[in-house]
């Protein structure tokens, strides 16, 4: 299974997502795996959780292009669900990001209430070069979580930062050496899992639900402008040539 579950220390679940040869992007079959696990977390004794990716060299680079590109309203309700776009949600999770964190990884970071960086990952939305419209939720909520002018230029240029900038507007809270990334956002996990399980989830519930509330108040909107991205003749042209491994050609 892609993604995987363990439980290292008592109350603390680790969902590590493990597609290394593609860079740890997710295909809608994984994406279905995740969004199931939150449902089982999200009832469960858990009181935090970790994600990660496997190998050292991505966190998530998010869906995988190269599979599966239709929509449907389920396919819609699956990937909001896998990336918590508009769910309010009552676990703490600590993102332990160790590599490539781009696209849907970033959008998944987003939904991370403490997020610890290897010195070598990398962060960026590159979704506008290849003529995709960013439906996981960085549209939404990157501007409220680290700024107008640090969000749009993420979302315009299509740029990678390095870890040092993403600490400096706000995306994660610490770099960490990565032989020790795993082992630091493990410790916080058991410190948050050692406090009222009641008192940490209420506080949690209550701020998810203002994000989801804020966001989900966008959906509408936000579909039609990425229909509007997806029936376009760029759209036909950035997927094409991301498959071909080439830069794109847009009239």
């Amino acid at each position: 299974m892609p993604i995987l579950i363990d439980y290292p220390e008592p109350h603390v679940a680790l969902i590590t997502i493990d597609n290394q040869a593609k860079r740890n992007a997710m295909s809608r079959a994984m994406m279905a795996e995740l969004a199931a696990l939150w449902d089982q977390l999200e009832t469960s004794r858990c009181r935090c959780i970790v994600i990660t990716g496997a190998g050292d060299k991505a966190f998530n680079a998010g869906a995988d292009i190269g599979g599966d590109l239709s929509v449907s309203e389920e396919t819609a309700r699956i990937v909001n669900r896998a990336l918590l776009k508009t769910s309010s949600y009552p676990k703490p999770i600590i993102a332990a990001v160790n590599g490539v964190c781009a696209g849907g990884g970033v959008e998944l970071l987003l939904s991370a209430d403490i997020r610890y960086s290897a010195p070598h990952a990398r962060f960026g939305l590159p979704e506008v070069k290849w003529a995709i419209y960013p439906f996981g939720g960085a549209a939404a909520k990157l501007v409220h979580q680290i700024g107008h002018v640090h969000a749009m230029k993420l979302l315009l240029t299509a740029e990678l930062i390095d870890a040092a900038s993403a600490e400096r507007i706000g995306l994660i809270n610490e770099i960490v050496p990565a032989e020790a990334l795993l082992d630091r956002a493990l410790a916080t996990a058991r410190t948050i899992a050692g406090n009222s399980p009641v008192a940490v989830q209420a506080v949690k519930q209550h701020v998810s639900t203002c994000i989801a509330e804020r966001t989900l108040a966008q959906e509408a909107a936000e579909q039609a402008l990425g229909d509007r991205v997806r029936a376009s003749a760029d759209f036909a042209e950035g997927v094409s040539a991301f498959r071909e491994k080439r830069s794109p050609r847009y009239a």
